[in-house]
């Protein structure tokens, strides 16, 4: 059985499933897709700021029909992924909308999003086959967002969706390899489009920026910590999908996940196959990550520059690191088992140096 048939085939018997398990969530995230025709290394780079009421987040490791993955949760639920990357290097996110909605679906049928996103990462290698799935799903699809993707094949593509249909934006065909998307769409209602500030701020950055020479780190301190509009109150998570480039291998794609308030929390680097440090993993009754209970905690007793610096800090010491050991690995000099040693490795620095540097905050 190949890939496309046996696709069709789940994703068909997807379309006859209901999504029973849902949570409203009031969200107001930022992104920024670009293009790795316009990055120095080909690898596109995908960002997502989180907001939401749901500050208490974890990142968990699922199994789909074709392929496993990690994710970011709410706290206590798994069943609902918030943004993620797979085992075939395809990586999605989205952003809440508020003016595609073109119909009288009862609310208690909406706000499917976090499923979606789970049911795509199980099944889904490219872009067209997330197409297909949202092709196949019954209507209403229960959804009204903007989703963004990378893949392994050089796709980097946003997609408004609502209940019934989509329309993509394929980020490869923008002159300037890259779009900012925030709370509203091209196709909807601009009457109803929220997160305006937002989007201006990031347009803003993106305009001064090289993105010949952006890393995933430089989209992590220049929008997601640059304060408000963008980093507040409400905002519980910042990720950056690094993507390989055409033709690499997917195991490569990294996810730079900084786990709670982005001014009070480090960006670490995560990839599919490798191990998941238990301090960003749910633990508990409640399903609490260490870490972000860390800079929830952290976001209460300190000032947001002095945190953030604290940060960079933090970051400087192994993001270089992680970079040359993953250069290594990839050029062949270094093989897996020897790469995984040192990546657990890194884990243990990275957790022992933000414990180290935020000694005096956390403790009681």
């Amino acid at each position: 059985m190949n890939h496309l048939f046996s696709l069709k085939s789940i994703c068909l018997a997807l379309s006859f499933v209901s999504f029973s398990i849902f949570a409203k969530e009031a969200s107001a995230c930022t992104s920024v897709i670009i293009s790795g025709k316009f990055t120095s290394d080909g690898r596109p780079l995908m960002l997502k700021h989180r907001d939401t009421d749901f500050l208490d987040n974890a990142i968990v490791r699922g199994k789909g029909p074709l392929y496993t993955y990690i994710g970011l949760c709410n706290a206590g639920n798994e069943k609902e992924i918030w943004s993620g990357t797979n085992s075939a290097g395809f990586c999605i996110m989205n952003t809440a909308t508020y003016d595609l909605k073109d119909d009288d679906i009862p609310d208690s049928l909406m706000d499917r999003e976090g499923l979606l996103m789970a049911r795509a990462l199980g099944i889904c290698r490219d872009l067209s086959d997330f197409e297909m799935l949202l092709d196949t799903l019954s209507r209403p699809m229960g959804v009204e967002a903007n989703f963004g993707i990378i893949d392994a094949f050089g796709g980097a593509a946003y997609y408004e969706v609502n209940n019934h249909s989509w329309t993509k934006f394929d980020v490869n065909e923008i002159p300037c390899g890259w779009r900012v998307v925030t709370n509203f769409t091209e196709t909807g209602r601009r009457e109803s489009r929220h997160g305006v500030d937002r989007y201006e701020k990031a347009v803003s950055i993106m305009k001064n920026s090289d993105i010949s020479k952006l890393v995933p780190l430089d989209l992590i301190n220049s929008i997601s910590r640059s304060g408000l509009p963008i980093c507040r109150e409400i905002s519980s998570a910042a990720i950056v999908f690094q993507g390989v480039a055409r033709g690499g291998r997917p195991e490569e794609t990294v996810m730079w996940t900084c786990l709670g308030w982005p001014e009070a929390t480090v960006c670490v680097p995560l990839l599919e196959a490798q191990t998941i440090p238990s301090w960003m993993s749910p633990h508990g009754k409640e399903g609490h990550a260490a870490i972000c209970d860390e800079a929830l905690y952290i976001k209460k007793a300190a000032s947001p520059d002095g945190v953030s610096d604290l940060c960079r800090k933090v970051e400087a010491v192994y993001s270089d690191d992680f970079s040359s050991q993953l250069s290594s690995w990839s050029r062949g000099e270094t093989s897996l088992s020897a790469f995984s040693d040192k990546y657990k490795s890194l884990l243990s620095l990275i957790r022992k140096t933000y414990l180290d540097y935020f000694r005096d905050y956390l403790r009681k």
